[in-house]
């Protein structure tokens, strides 16, 4: 397993990574980043864990409602397959990084207590 250097909210983490995963590791750790990043200059939370959390949640949301979304639409309008090929894309990439944004938020929450652990 390799492993990579990223930086959350400024702060930097060694994370392990398999091989050929880097860019879909980038791209959860951007979107992380991101969510994180929001919530703290939105001026109302100050503390790592409870921002790290509330980034988790909006995240699992947003797949959630994508997933409900994506349910629906092919519920609505299905092919002769009974589901377009772009949805079916669509569903095939959201299955495969959920067990990739499980393991981030794993490696998050390991990283955010040893953080803790600091003060």
């Amino acid at each position: 397993m390799k492993q990579m250097e990223v930086t959350i909210m400024g702060q930097s983490y060694l994370l392990g990574c398999p091989e050929g995963g880097e860019a879909a590791l980038s791209k959860a750790v951007s979107r992380v980043d991101k969510e994180m990043c929001a919530i703290r200059d939105s001026g109302k939370i100050k503390a790592r864990e409870r921002i790290a959390v509330l980034a988790a949640l909006n995240l699992a949301f947003s797949l959630s409602d994508a997933a409900a979304q994506t349910a629906q639409s092919a519920a609505s309008s299905p092919s002769s397959s009974g589901v377009p090929a772009d949805l079916a894309a669509t569903n095939a990439a959201a299955a495969e990084s959920l067990p990739e944004i499980d393991l981030l938020m794993k490696r998050i929450d390991e990283a955010l207590a040893q953080d803790g652990q600091l003060l």
